[in-house]
């Protein structure tokens, strides 16, 4: 399974301890680190991947549902049946800190997982995976 990650580059770090956890568990996740070059357009590389993506996960952070692309790239998911019981909120750290309107409503209805913003963030990162595989 191809999966998405749609995050703030803000937490970039956190994105890549998340992709790398789900890499181990045997699926693939699109890192612009590695897909988008110099010179490559970004909404054109990131266009194409989730055209290529069977799932996403979308990190919802205070940054992260304040940027254009990550609310762009949840858009697409939404509208997207591919994306249909495969797009995964993530929100990171206490749900006080996400200003409610500042999120697609839908995604208050869809079931969360909770990531704690600091210390051992691996189990949420082992449900995120084991959600991934039972859309599959």
């Amino acid at each position: 399974m191809k999966v998405f990650l749609s995050y703030a580059s803000s937490d970039e770090k956190l994105a890549r301890k998340i992709g790398d956890g789900l890499s181990q568990s045997g699926l693939t996740v699109w890192d612009y680190r590695r897909e988008v070059l110099p010179g490559d357009l970004w909404s054109e590389k990131a266009t194409q991947a989730l055209r290529g993506s069977d799932a996403m996960v979308v990190l919802l952070t205070p940054e992260g549902v304040q940027s254009e692309q990550v609310r762009w790239e949840i858009e697409y998911a939404l509208g997207s049946q591919a994306f249909k019981n495969r797009l995964i909120p993530v929100i990171v750290g206490s749900p006080d800190k996400i200003q409610r309107n500042s999120v697609p409503w839908i995604l208050w209805r869809l079931q969360t997982i909770n990531l704690p913003e600091h210390g051992n963030q691996s189990k949420a990162i082992q449900e995120i995976a084991q959600r991934l595989a039972q859309a599959a």
